[in-house]
């Protein structure tokens, strides 16, 4: 395995916390949205998408290593990680649209 089991949990946690991050930033927009404030509500997108762009660079530092032929195993914490992160990606989209919602009609 490319990475020892301290890597690998770290690794798996970065994917959580990061896509943690990434849902509570767009909620968080949602919210600056709905007072009118949309600088603030795309500064917080902007950080959603940062958050994300350290989530994919994980998963891409695991994808690598996999095709490399370095077994990753799939654990009950990872298979919640991707889920996480899965759940951050959608409302991350929704908070996009619906920000474009309230800027139109504001």
């Amino acid at each position: 395995m490319a990475f020892s089991q301290e890597q690998y949990d770290e690794l798996v946690m970065n994917l959580v916390v990061e896509g943690g991050n990434a849902r509570s930033l767009a909620m968080e927009a949602m919210q600056e949205a709905k007072k009118g404030n949309f600088d603030r509500a795309d500064e917080l997108m902007k950080e959603c998408d940062e958050a994300l762009l350290a989530a994919h660079n994980t998963q891409t530092d695991m994808i690598q290593a996999e095709i490399r032929g370095d077994h990753i195993p799939v654990m009950l914490l990872m298979v919640h990680a991707q889920d996480h992160l899965m759940d951050a990606m959608v409302v991350k989209d929704l908070a996009a649209e619906i920000i474009e919602l309230y800027r139109s009609r504001g």
